[in-house]
């Protein structure tokens, strides 16, 4: 942020805001300044911050403001508070969704935030086919298909490239280049195990441990 604040004020010579907005756990956790120092010469980022820890007891409240920002803001929250629990995502991505028909919002606003909602909230594959089910009904019913059918398709595969993308990348920076037949198994996997993969390479040691994972699953 600072690099960037600095870079645009070179670009184009004009005073330039930056704003922190913090979606980590921890409450006390609150930087409002970054900068360095060397033989007398000081140079500081002061910058105002938001922590969306903050906005946990107004949750309600949230999810019945008009505002885009809020409803992200609250699936944020909620995606914190069912961490772990399967159901109660599912539910809360629910709850989610239907807000989102219920919004007098254009169909691309629409299907922006259920895109980012659905990448925050991740399910089991059999309560995804469950929550898409109940979109399909959904959209039926008010007849307004927004999110179902082709957009699901993208949503799925665009998740999925964008998961082994990044698994891809974590590898490299850990064991260097990666042999094309490893990436082309990874890119094979489904979204699943591609997710298992991202949490299991914290454990690698090398790429053995890699071929021997890909192996087992």
């Amino acid at each position: 942020m600072f690099t960037y604040n600095c870079r645009i004020f070179q670009r184009y010579d004009r005073p330039v805001a930056s704003l922190a907005v913090l979606a980590d756990d921890s409450p006390t956790w609150r930087p409002g300044a970054f900068g360095w120092e060397l033989f007398g010469c000081r140079h500081v980022l002061e910058y105002p911050l938001v922590k969306l820890l903050d906005y946990a007891p107004r949750l309600e409240g949230l999810l019945a403001a008009p505002n885009p920002f809020a409803l992200v803001t609250a699936a944020h929250l909620l995606t914190r508070q069912t961490r772990g629990d399967a159901e109660r995502r599912y539910a809360a991505k629910w709850r989610l969704a239907r807000l989102l028909y219920e919004r007098d919002w254009d169909r691309q606003r629409i299907i922006d935030l259920f895109a980012v909602i659905d990448w925050m909230m991740r399910l089991p594959a059999e309560l995804e086919t469950k929550l898409w089910q109940e979109l399909t009904t959904l959209e039926c019913n008010k007849t307004m298909p927004y999110v179902t059918s082709v957009e699901r398709i993208g949503y799925q595969r665009g998740r999925q490239e964008e998961a082994g993308a990044l698994v891809q990348k974590q590898l490299r920076r850990r064991f260097g280049a990666l042999a094309q037949e490893i990436e082309d198994q990874i890119v094979a996997l489904p979204l699943e195990r591609v997710e298992a993969l991202s949490e299991d390479l914290l454990d690698f040691n090398s790429l053995l441990d890699l071929d021997v994972w890909l192996r087992r699953h």
